[in-house]
Parts: structure tokens; C-alpha cells; sequence
């Protein structure tokens, strides 16, 4: 949400460099409604056009370093000699801290990468990583140095809207003012495209996760989830409104939610390594590069909030409600069984009357707990069937369990499983254990019609840790999940 609201006020700002009478709120609250109506009618990302983007928006960059370049070795190291020489408030360790946090904020993308590594192909997301490593290394230092050989430092505030295309004004003329606002308006317009894509994912996939509200998961004619793009839509406007387009506000905003993604990416890593050493996965990186990393977020992260206590809040308006909406979510049953009890003991004269609520809050509970799940076994290890009946009734709404050996012949079915499938039937009595032995091959294709057969989704079937003989990936099970 911030990244799409900072990235369509950022183009409408550039935009009003090209034309001065543009309104920049309104054209900000435009741009928003044309890329809603777009995701809903079904345009996604094209990768030649990205790609397109991509191409112009370097070779756009690289113009304008060669013309600053080309500037300052005609006109001198004055104004950078200058700006070195400002005396720093609270000395330079203080501004080379505050500094580092302010600047993460052009790392942004990284993150992005993230949403679509299930479309990309085998090893792209590596690539995607150090790519975006790459340009920010070259370009990020590069257009810092820029901006203090060419910009008095106490003059930087009053640019900040659109500080490149004043950049390209100053090294090569109007021209390239022009063409390097149109180039931004390109690139970041392109972000408030990938803003409603990668919500759009997760908002669906945590609807089917039963992590939101099932109110989402209405489909239109045209096959999309319109009621998550018009909330998103609604949403990010408010964030516009309230920060009243105030860029250094959305971007206060926007670092924090930023770097709190990236340090959860760390920690989820750590997480793994600690947790799940056994898990098998293409590529790794040491634990002390990762605590490094994760330091140096967070370490940003408390930067900002130092230096835009106010931004914190606003970012707290919007993130502490979303935790409490998922949080009662995921302890809905709890929460249902509560409201059970509270009812049953204030109304307690009044129980005929209220025999409707009643039934009503039980058959609720029932119908949540009557949603069958599924767990395909190899065989009869009688601690790892334990393990799942655990993790189902920790984790899992539901009462019923069904579960699937698959053979490719009857007699190969373990003797032992079904007698270590009654003892666990008798040491869990509030599950409902189904055992089902299946002739046929274990594979995508089983996974699909079973699904369609005993109508259950296949994010509601678990498999257990698959060796490395097995010849599927996980991703291409779809959907079905893991436990370890």
C-alpha cells in the first residue's frame, strides 16, 4: 500500500515538472483508480514492456550522469567542495547513522522480487536479486555525488519532490528535464502496477489460508478478486488523504513498512536454519552474513523512527489494525467458543428465547471444524503420523482428517498402519481419522482429482518432508503444503 501510493504521488510529481498547472493530489488519486479498473478488467505485467521500461529508465540515468559529469568538469568541484564542508548536527558518526537509514529507502524493489517467485522460472529469483544489486550499486552512489556537486545542500529541500529532472535541468537544459520526468513517471507508474498485482496474490492466498475474511474471495465475470483491489484502492487513497500527499510523510511511511519486510526476510531465514536444517532448498547464505544483514535493517529502521516519530503513527494506524483483523481470524474458534460461553451465562433465564443465537454460534463453529483436510503417508512411521495428528490440532480448523496412502498395488500398503492409525484415532477423540488406500501414482495429477472429487482445496492437503528422490517440487503440487 505504501509503495503504491509513494510511487503514484512520486509520478505526479514529476508529471507536474512537464505540466505546472497538473494538480498533484487529484492526478495522484487518478492514476491510483486507473490502475484499480486495469487489475480488475484483468491487465496484469507484460515482461517485454517492463523490460522496455527497464532499458530506458538506464539508459536514462546513464545520460544523466554523463551530462552531470560532463557539467561539473567544466564548471568545477565548487559546490561539492562546499556541501563537504557544512557542519553536520550532532557530528559525523550522527549523520553517517541517520544518513545510512535515510538512504535505504533507495534499496526499495527487493522486496518486490519476492511476490513473484512462484511465476518465475528455475533460478530467475537469484538473478532478479543481483541484478537490482547491481543498479543499486552503480546508480545509487553515483546520483548521492551527483546531487552534492550540483545542488547546494541547503537548497536539496526544495527539490525533493523531483530532484533528478531539476538535476538534468541543471547539467543539460529543459530537455532532459523533460525526458527524465517522463522516465520516472514510466517507472514509478510501473510500481503502482506491481503494487496492485503482489497484494491482489497475497491477499488471495491469505483468503484461502482462512488467515481474512472469506468476503474476498468473490470472483467477477472477467475472473479477478475485485473486492481486494477496490479495498486496496480505498485504502491507499485514505493513506493519501491523511498524510495529505506530504512525500516526506508517505516516505516515513513507506521506509518503515519497507524495512520491517526486510528484516522479516532475515529473520524468516534464520528461522529456517534453525528450524528446518533438514529442508532442501537450491540456495543458502551463512548465518553471520544474515545477522549482519539483519542488524543493519533494523538499525535503519530504528533511524527512522527516530527521526520521523510521527510517520511511526501513522504507519501504526494502518498496521495495528490488520494484525487485529488477522488475528481474529486465525483465533476465531476461540474467540466464537467465548462469545458461546458469555451467552450461555448471562441469558441463562432467558435460554428459550435465545435457543436461536445459541444453535447459531454452535452450527458456526461445527461447520468451521467440519472442513476436511487431508494428509498423504508413505508408510507407517507411527511418530511422524503423531506428529501430523499434532500440527492439525494445533494449527488447523477442523475435527476430520482423512488420511491417503498411494500405492501402486494393495499389497504394498504397510501391515502396521492401520493398527497405528486406530491407536491414534483412540489417543485423539476429537479427530475424526478416515484412512483411504489409493491404487495409482502420487503426482500433480492425483492432487487435482482428488481435490475436484472430495471437493477439499489442495492448500487444505499436507504431505511430509519429501527426500530427495522425490521428483516433484512442492511448487508444482499445487499448492499442497508441508509438514515437517
Amino acid at each position: 500500500m505504501a509503495t503504491a501510493v509513494i510511487s503514484a504521488s512520486e509520478a505526479m510529481h514529476y508529471a507536474h515538472v512537464i505540466w505546472p498547472g497538473l494538480p498533484v493530489i487529484n492526478a495522484t488519486i487518478g492514476l491510483l483508480a486507473v490502475f484499480m479498473v486495469l487489475t480488475i478488467v484483468g491487465i496484469t505485467e507484460s515482461a517485454v514492456v517492463a523490460i522496455g521500461i527497464f532499458i530506458v529508465h538506464l539508459c536514462t540515468l546513464t545520460l544523466l550522469l554523463v551530462f552531470g559529469t560532463a557539467f561539473i568538469f567544466s564548471h568545477g568541484l565548487e559546490t561539492l567542495h562546499i556541501n563537504f564542508l557544512t557542519p553536520t548536527e550532532g557530528g559525523l558518526v550522527t549523520a553517517l547513522f541517520f544518513g545510512f537509514a535515510a538512504s535505504l529507502l533507495g534499496i526499495s524493489g527487493f522486496e518486490s522480487s519476492a511476490n513473484f517467485v512462484e511465476e518465475q522460472a528455475e533460478e530467475v529469483f537469484p538473478l532478479t536479486l543481483r541484478n537490482m544489486w547491481v543498479a543499486v550499486t552503480v546508480f545509487n552512489p553515483a546520483m548521492a555525488m551527483l546531487a552534492l556537486a550540483l545542488v547546494p545542500i541547503d537548497q536539496v529541500g526544495n527539490h525533493q519532490e523531483a530532484l533528478l529532472a531539476h538535476l538534468g535541468d541543471l547539467s543539460g537544459g529543459q530537455w532532459l528535464s523533460t525526458l527524465i520526468s517522463v522516465d520516472a513517471a514510466l517507472v514509478l507508474s510501473g510500481a503502482v502496477l506491481t503494487s496492485y498485482v503482489g497484494v491482489n496474490g497475497l491477499v488471495h492466498r491469505m483468503t484461502l489460508d482462512r488467515c481474512l475474511p472469506q468476503f474476498f474471495l468473490r470472483i467477477n465475470r472477467r475472473g479477478t478478486t475485485h473486492r481486494i483491489i477496490l479495498a486496496f484502492f480505498v485504502l491507499s487513497v485514505s493513506v493519501l488523504m491523511i498524510t495529505k500527499g506530504d512525500l516526506k510523510a508517505l516516505a516515513g511511511v513507506y521506509t518503515i513498512s519497507f524495512l520491517a519486510v526486510m528484516a522479516l526476510f532475515g529473520i524468516g531465514n534464520i528461522l529456517l536454519k534453525t528450524k528446518r536444517k533438514g529442508l532442501p532448498r537450491p540456495h543458502t547464505a551463512s548465518l553471520a552474513s544474515v545477522l549482519i544483514a539483519v542488524a543493519a535493517v533494523i538499525a535503519g529502521l530504528v533511524g527512522n523512527a527516530i527521526m520521523n516519530p510521527h510517520y511511526l503513527g501513522v504507519f501504526l494506524e494502518y498496521f495495528i489494525p490488520t494484525i487485529l483483523v488477522v488475528s481474529i481470524m486465525l483465533g476465531r474458534i476461540t474467540i466464537l467458543q467465548a462469545c458461546l460461553f458469555l451467552v450461555r451465562s448471562v441469558l441463562h433465564f432467558f435460554i428459550k428465547r435465545m435457543t436461536g443465537i445459541t444453535l447459531l454460534i454452535r452450527s458456526k463453529i461445527d461447520a468451521i471444524n467440519a472442513q476436511q483436510i487431508v494428509f498423504f503417508t508413505r508408510g507407517d512411521n507411527i511418530a511422524n503420523l503423531n506428529r501430523a495428528m499434532l500440527y492439525v490440532q494445533q494449527n488447523e480448523h477442523t475435527n476430520r482428517i482423512k488420511v491417503v496412502n498411494v500405492v501402486q498395488n494393495k499389497s504394498e500398503v504397510p501391515p502396521n498402519l492401520q493398527r497405528d492409525l486406530d491407536f491414534l484415532n483412540d489417543a485423539y477423540p476429537n479427530i475424526d481419522i478416515e484412512f483411504v488406500v489409493l491404487t495409482g501414482l502420487f503426482g500433480p495429477d492425483l492432487i487435482n482429482e482428488l481435490s475436484r472429487k472430495w471437493q477439499i482445496p489442495t492448500n487444505l492437503m499436507f504431505i511430509g518432508s519429501p527426500g530427495n528422490h522425490f521428483i516433484y517440487g512442492l511448487k508444482d503440487l499445487g499448492g499442497v503444503r508441508l509438514i515437517i
